[in-house]
């Protein structure tokens, strides 16, 4: 089966990740270097600039972020649907991530680094963000081991269709 161009395919993996808002673990580390505040946090300054960097990073199973992606979450960024939370340092963005809102729901999308917890600093701060937003669901589609440090857990995708059922209900903000 192909796929034409602008077309959206829905990726619903069973079991699903998410990282529980409440139940988000900073490891001893990543605190105290949230802390020492060695990353400026921006958010929505440079969109383009983080999912380009995500597009380009090294991925032993291939990149799924070719152009007609990289711009379509750009115009979801323009319409405000679409966010990055980004880590720079000395001027230079060094790490970052983005995803999409709708209602109290956060779909993260990719991440990327340059420097050392550039990447899990703005996963620290996209989860305050979120709390303080009202927020419900932070969706990250798998678990990695590299997630299951933050908290992050498989659920069935009936539980998840629940969740995000609850999430679509709540009016949050960004």
């Amino acid at each position: 089966m192909s796929v034409a161009p602008g077309d959206i395919r829905w990726y619903s993996p069973d079991p699903r990740g998410i990282i529980p808002l409440d139940g988000f673990h900073a490891p001893r580390r990543l605190a105290r270097t949230v802390r020492q505040e060695r990353f400026e946090i921006r958010v929505d300054t440079s969109f383009r600039a983080v999912i380009t960097a995500c597009a380009d990073r090294r991925d032993p199973d291939g990149n799924w972020i070719d152009d007609e992606i990289l711009e379509s979450y750009c115009h979801l960024h323009d319409l405000g649907m679409a966010h990055s939370v980004e880590t720079w340092q000395d001027g230079t963005l060094v790490g970052g991530l983005y995803g999409v809102s709708l209602k109290g729901a956060f779909f993260g999308e990719s991440m990327f680094h340059r420097a050392r917890d550039a990447s899990k600093v703005a996963l620290a701060a996209l989860v305050d963000r979120l709390r303080a937003g009202g927020f419900v669901l932070l969706d990250t589609q798998w678990v990695t081991d590299h997630l299951v440090q933050f908290g992050a857990v498989e659920i069935p995708r009936r539980r998840y269709l629940r969740l995000l059922d609850q999430a679509l209900r709540v009016d949050a903000t960004f």
